[in-house]
């Protein structure tokens, strides 16, 4: 098996640097546009073997260092009890946003063989499929952002009830982090016993908060996930979308791999993180429409500023663009194998 991304995620030394992109497996191929457009989205979720078809494709088509499940954050507040459908204007709508003690309480937390046997049954697919290629990553959304879609009902732009049951009643927000939290830790538990070799927490959301609250607030519950995790002994990566405040705090987060977004010169990165843990990153996704000379350049010098990183996985700062060029994205990953061969 071509293990470079799980070496690099324990700081081990590597031949080359691995490279992998969030939302791998989605709308900038026209082989996931096939697959997509015989289905909707969750049914696509919900059927491991299309799920794991249009997992497998980026790493045919791209060439990439791991495999990502392909799936969406929100599978676990469905199965927590929350109404989900996917607006092509609006994205996720959450039914009866959770803004008062008695619709916490509806909330369960979901055994995942029991309310998701399809995201299990995809891993095993996958995990045969695969035959030892590349690892397979697991993902979830971390507690805070899916605690931002349950409150809001949706995506935001100010998070303003998030951040109120924050301030104004404390007990309530907690009480709902409590059982995200221990969700979450089901949830990647049972992709990890299932095949996953690692797993990501995506904290899309954290950055909205100021450092005091962050590290108050939402920490806590970070730690806990990743601490129940790491008992397992596969790599943990925590992604946290405009993290730029944030860097000397999440660093204590225990991951393995710290993912930041592009709005960070790596390099600061990297002095702040220190040496016990990799980082994944972070190549602006809209570097991809430029010219390969451009993208090629972009590459070398994330590549360069990374260098004394403990151990380096290349990314994007978020998810790949659905309209990004495919034969870009494919320069980029032959650019990264070959300057840090």
């Amino acid at each position: 098996m071509n293990d470079t991304f799980l070496k690099a995620c324990r700081g081990e030394k590597v031949d080359h640097t691995p490279v992998w992109l969030m939302r791998q497996a989605g709308r900038y191929l026209k082989e996931y546009q096939e697959v997509r457009s015989k289905v909707d989205f969750l049914t696509l979720c919900k059927t491991p073997e299309l799920a794991a078809k249009v997992t497998i494709q980026p790493v045919d088509i791209l060439g990439v260092d791991a495999a990502i499940l392909f799936s969406d954050i929100l599978i676990p507040v469905e199965a927590m009890g929350m109404h989900l459908e996917f607006s092509e204007k609006k994205g996720p709508v959450l039914g009866e946003p959770v803004r008062s003690k008695s619709g916490a309480d509806k909330l369960i937390i979901p055994d995942t063989e029991d309310s998701m046997p399809f995201v299990l049954e995809a891993i095993a697919i996958l995990r045969q499929e695969l035959r030892g290629r590349v690892p397979l990553i697991g993902f979830s959304g971390a507690p805070f952002t899916l605690a931002t879609y349950i409150i809001e009902g949706g995506s935001s732009k100010n998070f303003i009830n998030t951040k109120k049951m924050m301030y104004q009643n404390r007990g309530l927000f907690e009480g709902l982090m409590d059982k995200i939290t221990a969700t979450v830790i089901e949830y990647l538990s049972a992709q990890i016993q299932a095949g996953a070799q690692a797993v990501q927490l995506f904290d899309s959301w954290a950055g909205i908060l100021s450092p005091y609250d962050y590290e108050e607030i939402i920490f806590p519950y970070v730690k806990a996930a990743i601490k129940a995790l790491r008992k397992f002994g596969v790599p943990v990566i925590y992604f946290v979308n405009d993290c730029a405040g944030l860097i000397k705090i999440i660093r204590k987060s225990g991951a393995d791999v710290i993912g930041v977004d592009w709005r960070v010169d790596i390099e600061d990165a990297v002095k702040k993180l220190g040496k016990k843990v990799s980082v994944q990153g972070n190549l602006d996704p809209c570097v991809l429409f430029a010219p390969r000379e451009h993208i090629e350049d972009r590459v070398q010098d994330i590549l360069n500023k990374a260098f004394p990183a403990r151990g380096h996985i290349f990314n994007l700062g978020h998810g790949i663009l659905p309209e990004t060029p495919t034969e870009n994205a494919i320069a980029m990953v032959e650019a990264v194998h070959r300057l840090s061969r």
